[in-house]
């Protein structure tokens, strides 16, 4: 086991697998030492974990917690593809979108449930570049999705 899954186990969180793609295109792609994440969505043990608006049907909290979820689906497809999380270098980008209810503008400390999850396992190599952007609809009607550039070893 990577010392990346020890902290996840430490957190009682476990690294999923690679989710199926639900439309024509793949999880991830690696690029030379990139790895460029398809986005993710909150699917926990095969079962969408979380649905709704954000400041609708689905908290805050919620959303944040989903994001979480999401992370932790690109981090899955990250393993695949690297053959090992501790091969990460640096999480480069994160792109969050959060399907937000009319007037929810709280989309930064949605994404945040990604960002601070992988803080707190990569350490500085964690550290990364963000984009959170609200929009009106996300497939499976899914609170958020997330999507990743990591450079690995």
């Amino acid at each position: 086991m990577s010392q990346v899954e020890k902290k996840l186990q430490e957190k009682g969180l476990t690294l999923p697998g690679v989710a199926k793609p639900v439309a024509a295109y793949v999880p991830g792609v690696k690029d030379g030492k990139y790895i460029y994440t398809s986005g993710q969505v909150p699917i926990k043990e095969g079962k969408l974990a979380y649905e709704g608006h954000v400041g609708g049907e689905c908290s805050p909290e919620d959303g944040y917690e989903a994001a979480k979820v999401c992370a932790l689906n690109c981090l899955a497809i990250v393993k695949d593809l690297a053959g090992d999380l501790d091969n990460v270098e640096q999480i480069i980008k994160v792109v969050g979108f959060v399907s937000s209810a009319p007037g929810f503008n709280g989309q930064p400390k949605v994404v945040n449930g990604a960002s601070e999850l992988l803080g707190e396992i990569f350490g500085a190599k964690g550290a990364h570049a963000r984009s959170a952007v609200g929009v009106s609809e996300l497939p499976l009607n899914v609170p958020c999705e997330v999507e990743m550039i990591v450079k690995i070893k």
